[in-house]
């Protein structure tokens, strides 16, 4: 729909106001009767308008406001369908919606910074975590933080650029060195220190663990066959140290996790491994399954490491699993292999088991130490 036939037109205004708005997006602004957007963006457009600055908190508030009013222009900054109100309102309102973009932040950061778009990750914590920085930080990669704090991006990823006020008049690039930097601001990382992949099998010493720790090799195997995809939802039953549900939330940053577990300290363990390893979303439920399962948001794939053998576990898991939903079991002792045979022969699926032997010194010389074999029961529903 064009602006001209659109009750709700969402206009992208950079720091350099309304000079640096298209001739299309100014005849936007012009035709509208109701100017809404934050107090900073307002008074960067002259002219006679009822003037709506967005409430606290916003997203609440937005379906009140459009009921309200028609013949709205939204000043959003940048791009308004990156990482911004504009996705939020299309999501709301549909076909009422025409969007203007303005060159993103992120497009005049790599502008003045010589670096190419594509080749760069973009992070926003906005009102998040500084620990979701923490996967994009790998050797040789660059970054671009949305609404981060200086000092916090500075004590994670090393030095920093900052970009203020990007194509307005108090634009600055600068080094970081500990100033007050303005909040409308981008900063930059080029990182140089190590950092892990985000495929699966992290090295066992990544996790603070007490022992409950699925092994590095059948990890990697288990979140393969987990299958994540972005956007999906994973159970992590009985999750020790959290180690499955952390490195399934880690493949993507829209994958979510929920995992379970009926030790304290072992939740507070999860946590934390979680926050470290740079996805502090991770829901961490206390309880025993298949209670501690009951009302959660269903889910795309589960994991069982843990209560395996406790009545109703797998049933549960089972049915809660829509169509096309995986399941994936691992057992190491026989009473919890006698459950996966058991359920393996009423649905099928795939059974694998896993022998890891890992090299160690005997003496002056190298052998082989065997861990304890895995079995793992993986079906789609």
């Amino acid at each position: 729909m064009s602006p001209e036939q659109s009750d709700v037109v969402v206009v992208g205004i950079g720091a350099d106001g309304w000079d640096g708005l298209s001739p299309a997006a100014q005849a936007a602004v012009s035709r509208s009767k109701v100017l809404m957007g934050s107090q900073r963006q307002l008074d960067l457009v002259p002219g006679e308008f009822e003037r709506v600055a967005w409430p606290s908190p916003l997203v609440p508030a937005l379906p009140a406001l459009f009921e309200k009013y028609r013949d709205v222009c939204v000043l959003a900054s940048g791009d308004p369908m990156f990482h911004g109100i504009g996705t939020t309102l299309v999501r709301m309102l549909g076909p009422r919606v025409t969007v203007i973009p303005h060159p993103s932040s992120v497009s005049l950061a790599c502008a003045r910074l010589g670096w190419a778009l594509n080749e760069v990750e973009v992070v926003s914590l906005v009102g998040r975590s500084v620990d979701l920085l923490r996967p994009a930080l790998t050797a040789g990669r660059r970054v671009l933080v949305l609404g981060g704090d200086p000092e916090a991006v500075a004590a994670l990823a090393g030095p920093i650029t900052v970009l203020e006020q990007l194509g307005g008049p108090g634009e600055r690039v600068y080094a970081w060195s500990g100033q007050l930097a303005d909040p409308l601001s981008v900063i930059a990382v080029e990182f140089t220190g190590p950092g892990y992949p985000r495929v699966p099998g992290l090295p066992d010493d990544a996790y603070e663990s007490d022992g409950q720790l699925t092994k590095r090799e059948v990890r990697a195997v288990s979140v393969a066959s987990l299958a994540p995809l972005p956007g999906q939802l994973l159970w992590d039953v009985g999750a020790g140290s959290g180690s499955i549900a952390i490195e399934w939330a880690r493949t993507h940053p829209t994958c979510r996790a929920i995992a379970v577990e009926q030790d304290v300290v072992r939740a507070g363990r999860i946590e934390r491994n979680a926050a470290a390893l740079g996805v502090p979303g991770v829901r961490v439920v206390v309880g025993r399954s298949p209670v501690a399962l009951e009302g959660l948001e269903k889910p795309d794939a589960i994991f069982i490491g843990g209560g395996l053998t406790v009545p109703g576990v797998v049933q549960f898991c089972w049915d809660a699993l829509g169509s096309g939903g995986r399941l994936v079991v691992n057992a190491v002792t026989l009473e919890s292999e006698a459950v996966v045979a058991q359920w393996y022969a009423r649905l099928g699926g795939d059974l694998v088991r896993i022998a890891v032997n890992r090299g160690s010194a005997v003496g002056g010389f190298t052998g082989w130490r065997p861990h304890m074999p895995v079995t793992t029961w993986s079906v789609t529903k």
